[in-house]
């Protein structure tokens, strides 16, 4: 294969990818990303009208975006998200499933509503995200490819954040599920874990005394940057990882084999 088959397997022309929780942090990153290489990028989160920014980026780098309104816990929301992309753009190719939170407090302090809103949008959300697309993709008669965005979290452990982890740990195992019911379908599912990637989102507690002890802690001794998730994401959305379903790929440093 020569080097300009080997670039162009990651370039995605053509293609039409939904990114949910776009509108912040890595899914921001996400939604230029795959524009920047030829996708239709339909970004989606909450508000609407917290995406125009963005949208108007990718235009100004000769991508195409639209802005959707999407509750990813609700799944009538997420039934007229992807009836509103398919009146603007089609059935989406890809799916990259990003939206996520957490509530940070010791485990005896979550309650019942802190369990709720975390499993809702992290599990709960990409669940219902990723089989209404699946189905859509299967009603067009054409593949596609469902990246699910988890942690290494969802592997390992920390403190005060069990409910985040939990909903990690079950996006891995839900993504493992959807590669194997729906490889006939020529759909692919995989699980990208990042570790701990400084955004602007988190700057402030990776730069404090308590985040320089958990760098001490990768192998690497660094934390990741957005761009560091570039090639890893290209690798599940495009062709080049078109024989990849039910991989879990994780992007830390080495901090999921650092020593207990």
């Amino acid at each position: 294969m020569s080097k300009d088959s080997v670039l162009d397997c990651f370039r995605l022309d053509g293609r039409i990818a939904l990114v949910t929780g776009a509108s912040s942090g890595l899914g921001r990153h996400f939604a230029k990303l795959l524009a920047r290489v030829g996708a239709q990028v339909l970004v989606a989160a909450r508000r609407a009208d917290k995406l125009d920014e963005l949208v108007a980026e990718i235009e100004a780098i000769g991508g195409k975006a639209h802005a959707l309104s999407l509750n990813v816990s609700d799944q009538a929301s997420v039934v007229t998200c992807f009836d509103e992309a398919a009146r603007i753009a089609g059935v989406p190719d890809i799916i990259v499933n990003n939206a996520g939170i957490t509530v940070t407090k010791p485990l005896l302090e979550q309650g019942e509503d802190d369990w709720d809103r975390v499993l809702d949008t992290n599990l709960k959300g990409g669940w219902l995200v990723a089989t209404e697309g699946a189905r859509r993709m299967v009603a067009a008669d054409k593949g596609g490819c469902i990246v699910n965005v988890a942690s290494i979290l969802g592997e390992r452990v920390a403190g005060g954040v069990a409910p985040y982890a939990v909903s990690k740990a079950g996006l891995i195992q839900a993504t493992k599920a959807m590669a194997l019911e729906l490889a006939r379908f020529g759909i692919r599912a995989n699980v990208l874990l990042p570790g701990y990637i400084a955004t602007d989102l988190n700057q402030d507690f990776l730069g404090s005394p308590a985040g320089e002890k958990l760098r001490a802690r990768v192998p690497g001794r660094s934390f990741g940057t957005p761009a560091d998730l570039d090639g890893p994401m290209l690798l599940l959305a495009s062709d080049a990882g078109r024989h990849m379903s039910g991989a879990c790929l994780a992007v830390d440093g080495g901090h999921l084999v650092s020593s207990l």
